[in-house]
């Protein structure tokens, strides 16, 4: 790609990040009205593909939750009840919810309204019991479908997930933004297969693939496949990212060119359903920064960071859930308690585990850390109420004086505070009055309660030129990517506490902006996010998510 074509393609991905903003006096581009009846299809089935159905996962595939940052004692083989072990804990159905008349799937992968725009396909040989080629999962079912299917080889075993997003689900109820927040889901996808392949011993990281390449592995571009027509657009498949999978006995992933000649003998099946025959709006500007934030030729290698980039292990804490447990129970918070306080160890712990390190959810990403932490601390015991930022790489403060220059009373928390880890690089900018953190917070939230209620709200700054300048409008994807992965280590780490977070994705991002001093784009906001004590509604009925399966149900 020309130094010409990286421009274009960073201005395209700057113009949407402006244009989707929302602003005190308005908010940015979306449908007046929501028909809740004509809502898109939540899943998509390929019929006429052959199914099978997966076994669930079962109690000797599960560790501690508190051992994932660690290394597996001894991890899993590849065998078929593994494998859907790891699509269950990302992708699959956590519950089932419902309420006057109203029933809903929860799922293991957190999503933006519960609209669930990303789809997983999973790439695998030589995995006994599992036929080659590619399959659609089906998280309803808790099946795969065999979309391409390749005779079998005595070629040694690998595995691949690929992701892609139906960029509708979410524009049918966010307009514009929705492209934010497709991105944001694709990055809590990838930190629940970080999860969930460490809670089996493996690991996962990103392949680089062009746009294109990943099309074609995952069927994408097979437009005779898919639904045509006046509305096609609400049918499409944005191929995201290729994920590797490593295990015992896996062997490296071969090149872009070795996988399209694997798949050039497949055998392709099913037609896709269809997500929404009559939509009633169009947003045309999601298409161009799709288009634009591509990758249209294969990237370089992901990001390998020294040692002094990485921070220490998390110290352990003291949930004894095991992983499928806080994978399973996790949901988002609708209201909080507000007299409750969060104690500042675990508050710590749980920072600690949202900066780089060697444990899930932190595979091989495709750039250094990028997007760094404001937190408005407002019940955390020992912490005044106020202003806090953790950079999450050092150094990074110094990159940014203007706001030196509008908290010249920050400190580093660990001078303040001794039980503070000296590591953890936690600044306090200002302190404020509780209430007056409480209305800061709420009003900068679209004014939502819940953001000003918890025990702290978490504001994501992401370094918007400099990754656009060095990766092109894709640097965009990377960023509201990089800022899921951290949402759902927020989830996780809430669960393990003993609290609950909640994504927030309607903010007034240049209102914070000014808050903070801030006057051009080298930081911009990406997601907010707030965790706290949960009020929990018990007129909402819950059910187990797979009827025919052995699980506890969990509230």
């Amino acid at each position: 790609m020309s130094s010409t074509d990286v421009n274009l393609s960073a201005a395209e991905a700057r113009n949407y990040h402006l244009r989707s903003k929302h602003h005190m006096q308005r908010y940015a581009e979306g449908p007046g009205q929501l028909d809740w009846d004509a809502q898109p299809a939540p899943f998509r089935q390929f019929a006429g593909a052959p199914t099978l159905k997966l076994p669930f996962c079962a109690a000797d595939q599960d560790r501690p939750f508190a051992e994932l940052a660690q290394p597996h004692p001894a991890p899993l083989p590849v065998t078929l009840a593994n494998v859907a072990a790891l699509l269950q804990l990302s992708l699959g159905l956590s519950a089932w919810k419902s309420w006057q008349g109203s029933r809903w799937a929860l799922r293991n992968n957190p999503s933006s309204g519960n609209l669930h725009p990303v789809e997983g396909y999973l790439l695998a040989r030589g995995v006994p019991g599992l036929a080659d080629g590619v399959h659609h999962y089906d998280p309803l079912a808790h099946a795969l479908e065999g979309r391409a299917l390749i005779a079998p080889s005595a070629a040694p075993c690998w595995l691949a997930v690929g992701l892609s997003s139906v960029m509708w689900r979410e524009a049918w109820k966010y307009g514009e933004r929705a492209f934010r927040y497709c991105q944001l889901d694709i990055g809590h996808a990838m930190a629940a297969f970080g999860y969930a392949a460490a809670s089996l011993g493996w690991t996962v990281a990103a392949q680089p693939l062009a746009s294109g390449e990943l099309a074609a592995l995952l069927g994408l571009d097979r437009e005779s496949d898919y639904p045509s027509g006046r509305y096609a657009y609400t049918e499409d498949e944005e191929p995201e990212v290729l994920l590797w999978l490593g295990a015992p006995g896996v062997t490296p992933p071969p090149g872009a060119s070795a996988l399209a000649d694997w798949l050039s003998a497949a055998v392709w099946q099913g037609q896709p359903s269809v997500i929404d025959p009559q939509p009633g709006y169009r947003w045309p500007v999601i298409d161009r920064v799709a288009v634009a934030t591509r990758v249209h030729e294969a990237p370089p290698a992901g990001w390998t960071p020294t040692p002094g980039q990485l921070s220490p292990t998390p110290s352990p804490h003291a949930s004894p859930a095991s992983a499928q447990t806080l994978i399973q129970q996790r949901r988002s918070g609708q209201r909080y308690q507000p007299r409750h306080a969060m104690p500042a160890a675990d508050f710590y712990r749980l920072l600690q585990a949202l900066l780089p390190h060697e444990g899930a959810p932190w595979h091989v990403p495709a750039m250094a850390p990028a997007v760094h932490l404001l937190l408005c601390v407002l019940r955390v015991d020992g912490l005044s109420p106020g202003l806090y930022l953790l950079p999450r790489q050092p150094g990074r403060v110094t990159q940014w004086p203007e706001l030196a220059l509008h908290f010249p009373e920050r400190a580093p928390v660990s001078a303040l505070h001794p039980d503070c880890p000296r590591g953890l690089g936690l600044l306090r900018l200002r302190t404020l009055e509780l209430p007056e953190a409480q209305r800061f917070m709420r009003a900068l939230c679209c004014h939502q309660d819940i953001a000003s209620t918890g025990a702290f709200t978490v504001a994501m700054l992401g370094e918007f030129d400099a990754t656009l300048d060095a990766h092109g409008g894709h640097g965009y994807r990377l960023l509201l990517r990089e800022a899921g992965q951290i949402g759902q280590a927020l989830y996780l780490e809430a669960e393990a506490a003993g609290l609950r977070g909640t994504g927030i994705g309607c903010f007034f991002d240049n209102t914070l902006h000014g808050a903070l001093g801030l006057n051009d784009a080298r930081l911009q906001t990406l997601y907010h996010f707030t965790v706290g004590l949960p009020v929990v509604d018990a007129r909402v009925e819950t059910t187990p998510p797979y009827p025919d399966a052995d699980l506890t149900e969990r509230p």
